[in-house]
């Protein structure tokens, strides 16, 4: 009974451990630093770690029953995918901040009384986006429905995994990078087959709090700070070159270091 209660307890606290970890926290922050709500910041974190626990449950549960070794190759390419994820997460930041940068305001027909012409960072509903338009009645150029979101709710917005598939891809990626090295960890430490399934469930559990007390706590201090947009963009933008720049150290070190594409590639889990 100790032993069970032992593995139960490192399995949940190794697992919140686990969420620390740097490319964890930089990838849902690129995703938190959209949020406007705590509950929604929360729930990024949850559907992160339920992505992540899918994976290592799901390899881990190979290695663990079946003796599935993972060649170097597969292993560097796994570790690669995360990289490119934290690349994708980066461009995708720094590109909407450069798209809110507002441009130099100008009258209308050079009359001081005219609606002015501007451009500014601007919302329609969760989507938030700069151009040129003016403020007064039937001027602002396109229609609150002709936006990327508008389009993706009407197209998505009936199903359940609209709103959770970002973080849920996410999590499910960055499991594959570390799922080996959690199993064969478990292997070293605990014979028994069923108890080192049930480690991993609980690593799992362990990892969706620690990564949901990140995002809650990331959000908390977003509102401490303020919720005006300028500072929301400069954070996205902040989040988005740290991510842009991890992911492109992490893919030098498979492509060069690691030897993905060479005769003997080296790797090793972790």
């Amino acid at each position: 009974m100790v032993s069970f209660f032992s593995i139960i307890a490192l399995g949940f606290f190794l697992g919140m451990r686990h969420a620390t970890d740097p490319d964890h926290v930089i990838a849902v922050t690129t995703i938190v630093s959209r949020q406007r709500s705590l509950a929604s910041s929360a729930m990024v974190g949850v559907y992160w770690g339920i992505g992540h626990t899918l994976t290592i449950f799901a390899v881990g549960s190979a290695i663990i029953l079946f003796g599935l070794v993972i060649p170097a190759r597969v292993g560097l390419s796994m570790e690669l995918s995360v990289g490119l994820m934290l690349i994708l997460l980066g461009l995708m930041n720094v590109a909407s901040f450069i798209r809110s940068i507002p441009s130099e305001p100008a009258h209308a027909n050079g009359d001081s009384g005219a609606e002015l012409a501007h451009s500014h960072h601007h919302a329609h509903g969760d989507y938030i986006h700069n151009h040129r338009h003016e403020h007064g009645p039937e001027a602002h150029p396109h229609s609150v429905e002709q936006t990327p979101v508008a389009w993706l709710d009407r197209v998505w917005g009936k199903s359940a995994l609209y709103r959770p598939l970002r973080p849920l891809v996410v999590g499910t990626v960055h499991g594959l990078a570390g799922s080996a090295a959690v199993a064969l960890l478990v292997l070293a430490t605990i014979r028994n087959a069923h108890w080192a399934m049930v480690y991993l469930l609980v690593f799992g559990v362990g990892t969706i709090a620690g990564m949901m007390l990140i995002t809650m706590s990331i959000a908390s201090g977003l509102r401490l700070l303020g919720s005006n947009r300028r500072f929301s963009g400069h954070l996205g933008l902040a989040s988005g070159v740290l991510s842009l720049g991890f992911g492109t150290v992490l893919a030098y070190q498979v492509f060069v270091m690691n030897g993905l594409l060479t005769a003997h590639p080296q790797w090793m889990p972790r």
